[in-house]
């Protein structure tokens, strides 16, 4: 099943009780605020359909995995209204994988980046390769990590999260990322890392639907205010973005990227 939408596409196919949701969009995988919506959307599809034991959350391509927010619909927001909206996509994204029954495997195939690094924070168990450099920009472009913040700092730690929000210019290598806890595993090629990834799906579809739900639950504990926390955090994203600040620094991004 393909969902096409703001010039990406969702995609969702199920075989062997296992799910696979894949998201692209030209732009390094970004994600417009429409392409945000239907992904949370199917995520909250494939957690409540019976016939899926396990979810493997993959973007498609050889490069990036996520650059995060798109830029152009940055730059198009013009209250804070427009902007709350944007940045809650990222909530109802990261919301939908916390509250989803079904335990979602990451495919993390190449660079996160913003957001990025937030969705990739937000599965269960990820499975990177180590082209899968991170780095949490939004500093760089006079917002911050607000609406990801959550979910990085509850893998990560405070003291990781906080280096990679300050030192919002560098990535940092898949190792480290690893080391911190974002990465349950590194592997040196594509083939390795799929491999890895088909045999826990397997592993875990042939497990207890029960048990793994009553895991998830243990797993997010603390977080059941996160429905709030994250409009909050959207906000205060939504509010900054429209300084002079931000829109210059996003124009001089384009620039360099075109």
């Amino acid at each position: 099943m393909i969902h096409e939408v703001a010039g990406g596409s969702i995609t969702f196919e199920l075989h062997n009780q296992i799910g696979t949701i894949e998201f692209f969009h030209p732009q390094s995988n970004s994600l417009p605020g429409k392409l945000l919506e239907e992904l949370a959307q199917v995520i909250h599809g494939a957690g409540n359909d019976d016939r899926v034991k396990v979810i493997i959350l993959r973007s498609a391509g050889e490069k990036a995995f996520c650059a995060g927010a798109s830029f152009d619909e940055l730059v198009a927001i013009k209250t804070e209204a427009e902007g709350l909206q944007f940045f809650s996509g990222f909530a109802k994204v990261i919301n939908a994988m916390r509250k989803c029954p079904k335990f979602i495997i990451g495919r993390i195939h190449g660079k996160c980046v913003g957001g990025g690094v937030g969705v990739a924070a937000s599965v269960d168990y990820a499975i990177a390769t180590d082209k899968a450099d991170v780095k949490l920009s939004e500093l760089a472009v006079g917002i911050g990590p607000f609406v990801v913040g959550p979910a990085v700092e509850r893998k990560l730690g405070t003291s990781a999260f906080s280096t990679l929000s300050i030192d919002a210019a560098s990535f940092r290598n898949a190792e480290w990322a690893r080391r911190k806890g974002l990465f349950a595993e590194v592997h040196d090629s594509v083939e390795n890392m799929d491999e890895a990834i088909n045999k826990l799906a397997a592993a875990l579809a042939h497990s207890s639907p029960e048990a793994m739900a009553e895991m998830k639950k243990i797993f997010w504990k603390g977080t059941e205010h996160w429905d709030e926390l994250l409009q909050q955090r959207a906000a205060i994203s939504g509010r900054l973005v429209l300084s002079e600040f931000t829109k210059n620094a996003i124009a001089k991004f384009k620039a360099k990227s075109s």
